[in-house]
């Protein structure tokens, strides 16, 4: 499904010297911090980087000789590569890729918008064809140089807000009711939800968000909550399972925030017998192989990860030169309905 929609005009690129102005210094004392090179004084280089955010200048590292070069770079900005998620993508991402010219450059965050703002700027400043980044979530300035970019930009992974160019991914908001109705049909009535850091995962909070529409709409409510501060893994799900059915008995089934989350809820049933889903049903998100790989196939929900990156580069090439109309792109979610809940 593809949905269209107006964008805003696009500002005029910010010069070295509207920068240099601003800071009141001189265009070559700008250059030598962009480029980090020379003594400058501590005072003078934090005003200068607080004109450069404030008008989000992107320096050009193309310009002189180079300045007929064509681009032929594309940024691809992700938040990790320990996670299995963004690998599928870039593998989306690298088949589209193989019948052009065009490179991939990829830059990891950490989950950290100040981090991804920096890479941005840096992508930004060798003239890149197009940038691909994970989410909505960034810093005003990192939104502030995208927008006055004019390049292509896809924003991966989440449909749920408006996009400053093209948005490819799945809705999370549909994806955790999808969940929600999918469990009341099967019966469960008493629900606890296991996850982690909603700062970093903000997608995780939108999910959990349409579970709670879901079950609201048939007068049920989330009863109990296991969440850790930090990130997500195996080991963090066990321990947060062992917590939710310590202080949560009754609760019949946990929805988790990732796979990751749900394998250690596994782990956590199966080492002290709890009978999966008779006693305790387990729900993930993401439909990662080694869920499938259980002795009891997790029950979760997949997104189609190489398929978002697949259709993030097709975007692009369909149109290199950025359109007027903000695009919408769902690739969907599919329910696996394994054996775990």
């Amino acid at each position: 499904m593809e949905q269209r929609q107006r964008l805003p005009d696009r500002k005029s690129k910010v010069t070295v010297r509207e920068v240099a102005r601003r800071a009141e210094v001189s265009e070559s004392t700008v250059s030598r911090i962009m480029r980090n090179t020379g003594l400058v004084a501590e005072d003078t280089r934090e005003k200068v980087m607080e004109a450069v955010r404030a008008m989000g200048y992107v320096p050009n590292r193309i310009a002189g000789s180079l300045a007929s070069l064509d681009a032929f770079l594309v940024g691809v900005v992700i938040p990790s590569l320990s996670n299995i998620v963004f690998p599928e993508v870039l593998q989306g991402i690298q088949a589209g890729l193989e019948a052009t010219d065009l490179q991939a450059v990829i830059s990891t965050t950490d989950y950290d918008i100040d981090r991804e703002e920096a890479m941005v700027r840096g992508i930004l400043a060798w003239k890149p064809a197009a940038i691909l980044l994970a989410g909505f979530e960034h810093t005003a300035t990192t939104r502030l140089m995208l927008n006055q970019s004019g390049i292509r930009v896809v924003e991966m992974m989440d449909i749920d807000s408006p996009p400053i160019d093209v948005a490819v991914g799945t809705s999370h908001r549909r994806a955790g009711h999808a969940i929600g109705r999918h469990l009341i049909g099967r019966g469960y009535r008493r629900f606890g939800y296991v996850g982690h850091d909603w700062t970093a995962d903000h997608r995780a909070r939108l999910r959990y968000e349409g579970l709670c529409q879901a079950l609201a709409e048939s007068g049920l409510t989330v009863e109990a909550h296991a969440r850790a501060e930090g990130p997500s893994s195996v080991g963090t799900g066990r321990a947060q399972t062992a917590r939710l059915r310590a202080e949560a008995p009754g609760v019949q089934v946990a929805v988790y925030s990732n796979d990751d989350m749900a394998v250690g809820g596994v782990f956590h049933c199966l080492a002290t017998g709890v009978t999966l889903p008779d006693q305790f049903a387990i729900f993930g998100f993401n439909g990662l192989d080694i869920g499938r790989d259980l002795p009891q196939p997790l029950s979760t929900l997949r997104s189609h990860r190489y398929l978002i990156g697949r259709r993030s580069i097709e975007a692009i090439l369909a149109a290199p030169e950025r359109p007027a109309a903000r695009q919408v792109i769902d690739t969907g979610f599919e329910i696996f309905p394994g054996e775990t809940a």
